[in-house]
């Protein structure tokens, strides 16, 4: 597994110090993940609560555990508990089982929105006029365990690059009217979560905070898994 040592620090050198690396570790084992921990890096990404949470139990507990695939609103529960980061709140029911939970857990969860900006059907995601709808409502203005601390997005799988660009560009420019409309005296409200494996420099190059990386890494994913 020394090939994960060797990419980890091939992949530091193209990645801007106040840009985070999210290390997607779905479907990989405890041994891949501690390789890569033990470099140093702590932030990890997995897709699935179910596959989560036994991670969490088994790994060493100063790891960031960041949830970045679809989640359900009967799995919040499991996740609640110790999750660092949601990138993927995608509709209002889901942010109000967020908080919900994470009041049971006497917790502030972190949490990003969501967005569709991929000219694919397949995306999950919120839309300009969803986004104003929940941070303008009177339940959001209640809600004190979540804070919501940017925006997530993914782009449409493709090779043509102008897309991809215009795709993240798109993002980049709602989340400068949210943040002017809604978040201008809030600190907390920063992340741009965007760029995977096959598109992260594009991402980078369009102003993304924060990109999630797995192949690239650990090497190309067990679908058998």
């Amino acid at each position: 597994m020394a090939h994960i040592a060797e990419n980890f620090e091939h992949i530091k050198k193209t990645i801007p110090a106040d840009v985070k690396l999210v290390a997607v570790s779905k479907t990989k084992s405890a041994e891949e993940i501690m390789e890569l921990y033990n470099c140093g890096h702590r932030i990890f990404g997995e897709s699935k609560a179910q596959e989560l949470v036994p991670k969490y139990e088994e790994l060493p507990k100063d790891i960031k555990w960041h949830m970045i695939g679809h989640l359900q609103s009967n799995k919040v529960k499991y996740i609640a508990p110790f999750v660092s980061l949601i990138h993927s709140v995608d509709s209002f029911k889901l942010l109000k089982t967020v908080n919900k939970e994470a009041k049971k857990n006497h917790r502030t969860i972190d949490c990003l929105l969501q967005m569709h900006i991929a000219e694919e059907d397949t995306k999950f995601g919120l839309d300009m006029q969803e986004v104003c709808e929940i941070l303008e409502s009177k339940e959001y203005a209640q809600m004190q365990n979540i804070r919501i601390t940017g925006l997530m997005c993914m782009a449409t799988f493709t090779e043509d690059t102008e897309q991809i660009k215009r795709e993240f560009r798109q993002l980049h420019g709602f989340f400068g009217t949210i943040k002017e409309k809604y978040f201008s005296q809030d600190p907390d409200f920063r992340e741009r979560s965007m760029g995977m494996s096959d598109d992260y420099t594009i991402a980078i190059a369009e102003g993304s905070t924060m990109v999630r990386v797995g192949s690239l890494l650990f090497g190309k994913r067990d679908y058998t898994k």
